[in-house]
């Protein structure tokens, strides 16, 4: 998580030569073609280059096509696989990030045909494949939509962050108050700052492009890229096929994200019915406290003697209902948009989970039909080596995503339930100081002699 502070000087974090290597699974301009014997398209595109260990030959794992010898698919292994280097580097504190990109200033545009609001996006780098050290342009909503639709064609293995919901966010209904602005601009900035803090996102084109160009029309003209049609692909050879052998933790991944969704969505629920009856348009008991003080403060006028304790009251009644506006206010804008946020990012990791098992899916369909053939072979076919390597890709990145997100996750909650908890402190003692104030009003006083 980056704040939005930069410091004086941005050392770089040493990715440089992430660009030295190919990663199956990925695309981008200018990235090289691989088509097999099926049409099947490999996209190579750079990812990093971190520890490597000893890989494993295809033979040691004794699969013998010709005889229809089963294989091993839940952990598959060949001679070009990229599983032993393909990890995430999660520890990029704020001493070696050499990007920092901020969303600020929303602005109001009037035109003929529609009215809309854009941002201000401000980038500062000392990456060398920037032309310039900073940058400063104004996007709108459906560009940051644009982003994250390139960032997933072109970077399946990885979770990508959620955008804030495009017509809906509950308990505003303008879209163009300063609520809701000020409720989207926040969203827009964590989207960009989790993709900058991202060891492979931060270096898609498509995220530099979105931070630089002054014109981002001539690139949303492009066409789908091949990696969606591969995807299509493989959706249509693998429809209606039920995976041999799932690996269990990704099973585990699926169920656990299931759970999770589940629980945040019940919290998220409640937490709304709550407001909306402290404070909402409809609250009657906000209404209800609202009238109540000023009672106390008419019934003073008529009581000579309980006139000061009468009038406390009314005070202290009306510093607690503003206490409690001031409390729902803070969930509103900090508590709710982070469930939403988390909500909506399971949802994203449980498409990327599916785009796993449809490409292992793919794996033991050309095994089953190259076993099929049983033809005199010494060797593994290409195209079924290769859906080996894209296995084990999305395999490592998933992995390494998701021991990410869960590291993220734990930051963001700590802090979260933390604000939480001081937001109702602090509303309690408020309340408690308003309540105590009036005690000494309420003691009898000696009669003067």
């Amino acid at each position: 998580m980056s704040g939005s502070s930069t410091p004086k000087s941005l050392p770089s974090s040493g990715q440089k030569s992430l660009h030295d290597i190919k990663h199956p699974l990925s695309c981008s301009p200018g990235a090289e073609e691989d088509t097999g014997g099926d049409g099947f398209v490999v996209i190579d595109t750079p990812s990093p280059d971190l520890p490597h260990t000893e890989p494993s030959s295809i033979a040691d794992k004794d699969l013998s096509l010709p005889n229809g010898t089963p294989a091993d698919t839940s952990s598959p292994a060949s001679s070009s696989s990229l599983l032993n280097r393909l990890q995430l580097d999660d520890d990029m504190d704020g001493e070696t990030r050499d990007l920092f990109v901020t969303v600020d200033d929303p602005k109001k545009h009037v035109c003929t045909m529609e009215t809309y609001i854009t941002y201000c996006v401000m980038t500062k780098t000392t990456r060398s494949e920037f032309e310039l050290p900073e940058y400063s342009i104004r996007r709108r909503y459906q560009d940051f939509d644009w982003l994250r639709i390139k960032l997933e064609d072109t970077q399946p293995t990885h979770f990508i962050p959620p955008l804030p919901e495009k017509f809906v966010v509950k308990g505003v209904v303008d879209r163009f108050s300063e609520e809701f602005v000020e409720t989207r601009r926040r969203a827009l900035d964590k989207f960009l700052k989790r993709i900058a803090d991202h060891p492979v996102l931060s270096f898609n084109e498509h995220f530099k492009v979105f931070l630089t160009a002054k014109d981002l029309n001539s690139y949303k003209k492009q066409g789908i890229t091949l990696l969606s049609k591969m995807g299509e692909s493989v959706r249509y050879v693998t429809s209606g096929y039920k995976l041999r052998n799932r690996p269990v933790e990704f099973s585990a991944i699926g169920e656990y994200l299931d759970t999770f969704a589940l629980k945040l969505g019940t919290i998220d629920r409640i937490a709304q019915r709550i407001i909306k009856e402290e404070v909402g348009p409809e609250s009657k008991y906000l209404v209800e406290l609202r009238e109540y003080g000023p009672v106390y403060s008419t019934w003073s006028a008529l009581e000579r003697e309980l006139r000061e304790p009468l009038e406390g009251v009314s005070a202290c009644i009306g510093n607690c209902s503003t206490a409690l506006e001031e409390l729902t206010e803070d969930m509103t804008e900090d508590f709710l948009p982070v469930l939403r946020e988390y909500i909506l990012y399971s949802e994203s990791m449980k498409n990327v989970l599916k785009k796993r098992d449809q490409v292992q899916a793919e794996y033991e369909v050309k095994l089953d039909a190259a076993a099929l053939k049983r033809e005199e072979k010494t060797g593994v076919p290409t195209e079924v080596e290769k859906c080996q390597d894209k296995v084990e890709c999305f395999n490592a990145d998933l992995k390494a995503d998701m021991e990410r997100w869960q590291n993220n996750k734990t930051q963001d909650f700590r802090q979260l339930l933390m604000g939480m908890a001081d937001k109702n402190i602090q509303y309690y003692e408020k309340c408690l100081t308003a309540w105590e104030s009036i005690i000494p009003l309420l003691q009898d006083k000696p009669e003067p002699k």
